[in-house]
């Protein structure tokens, strides 16, 4: 039967309402405080279950006040509750860390409100169900992020950081509420639901384009996008779990923007190449610079640069459930390393070192981009088979993700590889072409019918397939060989470049002020 309230939509309230004793009790060790917040978020990760299971056994309907540009609610669908058990899940692991990390802080119990506020914020973003909503949502998340960011005030680095991220996230803001605005004036809504079926039965006008390109330009400042990408890396002078809670759960907003208005994007075929670029070498850029970092977090926010460009790529390409997918596995998988990055750091430092591992020449490069796209081939041709045809856009995200593997099985294939090594590659190989078409599969049973199918590519479409298919294959082959040219003079000069990404975030720095800070007496 139909539901009009879900359970998860009561989860931010539970959270809130946690809060209220923690910002009262602000102070170094708040008493029963930690505990009630980890309880909170125990609780609303269950009302986040609960709200799952009801989607899946009755019909959902979600909750909705106002209308036009001052329609605001929630959502209960698939899509929705599986967002909102992600973020439920993060947030009590987050909050779990949190009640250890955070003891004894002289600010302990300040801490934990504004992550509880932060969360409750999150998790109506993930279920909204009109951009007014979205835009109210993520505001109210870069107020309490930026508290977070700050909140050890006497470190000048967390201010530089902090003043970028609300730069960039609050222009990112301006754009959402501009296409609310657009699309309220055109066509009378903004609710998400609706407005994919008006704009494909009247056709896209220049406003409607205009609030598209808005959408878009939100996105891509949410998931720090080339070139303003660099307050993501500068926020690491705030305690872990913030790390944690910002790169596993509230950088991926721009995703859930872009997949939220999937059908209203997928309409208009400019905004979907300009993702597909702008993924496309976010990505590239994101990935060739964390390969240079020397500290562990540093390496995991360059990897999060590479993998929300990715996404972005994914959403350009059409390939909306696996963009979902790489969200969630993004999530869980970012939460975890930055939450474990200490015990790693204190591991490595145990092992013993074997010494230099020997390169791999050009001919094992060539070898084992050969063996991996003929594995990847034939992985494919079973699948389809099986399952039905691929797009050409499945089979070329497929082809890039199988170059990194690539990458791995060059390894193997070195000639003083041990062969363990070989065989463990040649797995390596194996297992990431049976799990990428297997994961589409499951991604596309449970989401497909929700999400529009990707389109049939058509000139400009299968340009761009060919130019991201070739962009990541040549970047793999050059980093497969990089090794061959690590000491020679202009790779290391490279090597210093690319650790600094290439001066962009120094230039951003000097295009908007430098952001000065006074000393205080």
């Amino acid at each position: 039967m139909p539901f009009d309230l879900s359970f998860s939509f009561i989860a931010p309230l539970v959270l809130l309402l946690a809060a209220l004793p923690a910002f009262a009790n602000g102070g170094m060790r708040p008493g029963l405080v930690p505990g009630l917040s980890e309880t909170a978020a125990l609780f609303a990760f269950l009302l986040t279950i609960g709200g799952l299971v009801q989607v899946i056994l009755a019909e959902p309907v979600g909750l909705m006040v106002g209308s036009g540009l001052f329609a605001v609610g929630l959502r209960a669908d698939l899509v929705a509750a599986t967002m909102a058990m992600l973020v439920g899940f993060i947030g009590w692991i987050v909050m779990r860390y949190s009640r250890t990390y955070l003891d004894g802080e002289e600010r302990e119990g300040l801490f934990h409100g504004l992550m509880l506020a932060t969360l409750a914020a999150v998790l109506v973003f993930a279920q909204a169900t009109s951009l007014t909503t979205l835009a109210i949502a993520t505001f109210l998340v870069g107020l309490t992020l930026r508290k977070l960011l700050l909140f050890y005030p006497e470190r000048r680095e967390a201010h530089r950081a902090a003043t970028k991220f609300a730069i960039v996230w609050h222009v990112g803001d301006i754009a959402l509420v501009v296409a609310a605005g657009i699309l309220a004036l055109t066509h009378g809504t903004t609710q998400l639901v609706a407005l994919g079926p008006i704009v494909q039965a009247e056709g896209i006008d220049l406003a409607t384009t205009a609030a598209i390109a808005c959408i878009v330009i939100a996105a891509g400042l949410k998931t720090a996008a080339f070139p303003l990408h660099g307050w993501l890396t500068e926020v690491m002078e705030a305690p872990t779990p913030v790390s944690a809670l910002l790169h596993a759960g509230i950088i991926n907003s721009g995703g859930v923007l872009l997949i939220a208005n999937a059908d209203l994007v997928q309409s208009s075929s400019g905004a979907m190449a300009a993702l597909v670029m702008l993924g496309g070498f976010t990505a590239l850029f994101g990935a060739a610079v964390m390969l240079t970092q020397s500290a562990v977090k540093t390496a995991l926010a360059w990897s999060t640069v590479s993998q929300m460009g990715f996404m972005l790529l994914q959403c350009g390409l059409g390939l909306w459930t696996l963009a979902l997918l790489h969200i969630v596995a993004h999530s869980l998988y970012k939460a975890h390393a930055f939450l474990s990055s200490g015990g790693a750091v204190e591991d490595v430092a145990k092992i013993r070192r074997p010494g230099p591992v020997a390169p791999a020449d050009f001919g094992a490069v060539l070898k084992s981009f050969g063996l991996a796209i003929l594995l990847y081939a034939g992985i494919a041709a079973a699948f389809t088979a099986a399952f039905g045809p691929k797009t050409p856009q499945a089979l070329a995200l497929g082809g890039i993700l199988i170059f990194g593997v690539a990458y791995l099985v060059a390894q193997g294939l070195a000639d003083q590889a041990p062969m363990a090594l070989s065989k463990r590659t040649a797995m390596a190989s194996l297992a990431a072409a049976i799990g990428y078409f297997a994961f589409q599969a499951l991604a596309e049973a449970a989401w497909g019918p929700l999400l529009p199918e990707t389109p049939v590519p058509g000139d400009l479409e299968w340009a761009l397939i060919v130019i991201a298919v070739a962009s990541f294959g040549v970047v793999a082959f050059a980093q497969a060989l990089f090794p061959q040219w690590a000491h020679h003079p202009s790779t290391a000069g490279l090597r210093v470049h690319l650790a600094n990404g290439l001066y962009m975030n120094a230039l951003l720095d000097r295009a908007i002020g430098g952001f000065r800070i006074t000393r205080s007496n």
